[in-house]
């Protein structure tokens, strides 16, 4: 059996679809591209695809992964051409690897995230980042199934930074020509890293400790796009490629 790993998109409004409605989607787009699927054994076989990490509902995201097994070989780069013209624009396929590697789901240390902050000011969140950083622990409350949660999200935060504002980030009447920013209707931009801990600390949970420690309350709900999910450097705060290992190992001219 050949094992593929895939790195997918949710972007636009494509953002809003559930897992469970990207995995039928995936589902219908293997079936289209006639893919040779391995199946499991049992009394209800069923493809062998597994999904790590995925983002929540109403979060956009460059680096979604999963890992598909096949019952005949096929070349990774025509594979995922095929089945991203059988997906949705939005939910994009733009990677693909044979895998050659173990331990994918451990590579998966930490996520960068951007959040938009429609109707914030660079003062007011450059304020708050220094407020929640200095901070040694910020505890913010959740709801889940089993009740209200309350734990740290200072103790996940690897990195969190503002950052400038760019032409055509919506916070500025800058042209291209000229790359002249003046601000108009205010927007904050953080760049945050967040390590994958347990419990969980997602970019909600940042921005109530960013509410609890400075009083930040955007007046609009913010707007989440994850960047990049892999190996954290602890010394820089970023976040790199998980199927680096992938395509180290394969064979010269592969």
């Amino acid at each position: 059996m050949q094992r593929i790993r895939l790195r997918y998109t949710k972007r636009g409004r494509l953002r809003f679809t559930s897992h469970r409605d990207f995995q039928r989607a995936f589902e219908r787009a293997l079936r289209r591209s006639a893919v040779p699927m391995a199946y499991s054994a049992g009394f209800t076989p069923h493809p062998k695809v597994s999904y790590a990490n995925a983002a929540p509902t109403g979060v956009a995201s460059e680096a979604e992964y999963l890992e598909i097994g096949l019952a005949e070989a096929r070349d990774p780069e025509a594979l995922r051409a095929q089945l991203d013209e059988s997906l949705p624009t939005g939910l994009d396929i733009i990677d693909a690897v044979e895998v050659r590697t173990p331990n994918f789901v451990e590579r998966l240390e930490a996520s960068e995230w951007q959040l938009r902050l429609a109707g914030v000011t660079a003062e007011d969140a450059a304020r708050a980042i220094e407020a929640f950083l200095a901070a040694e622990q910020v505890e913010v409350q959740r709801l889940t199934k089993n009740g209200v949660r309350v734990f740290d999200a200072r103790g996940a935060v690897a990195a969190m930074e503002l950052l400038p504002p760019r032409v055509g980030d919506g916070n500025d009447t800058a042209t291209e020509e000229t790359g002249d920013v003046r601000t108009g209707n205010p927007c904050a931009i953080l760049r945050l890293v967040v390590r994958h801990a347990t419990p969980a600390v997602r970019p909600d949970d940042v921005l109530s400790g960013l509410r609890a420690t400075a009083d930040l309350a955007p007046p609009v709900p913010a707007e989440v796009t994850r960047l990049a999910q892999g190996p954290l450097d602890e010394e820089t705060g970023t976040v790199t490629d998980p199927l680096a290992l992938d395509r180290a190992a394969a064979p010269a001219g592969l």
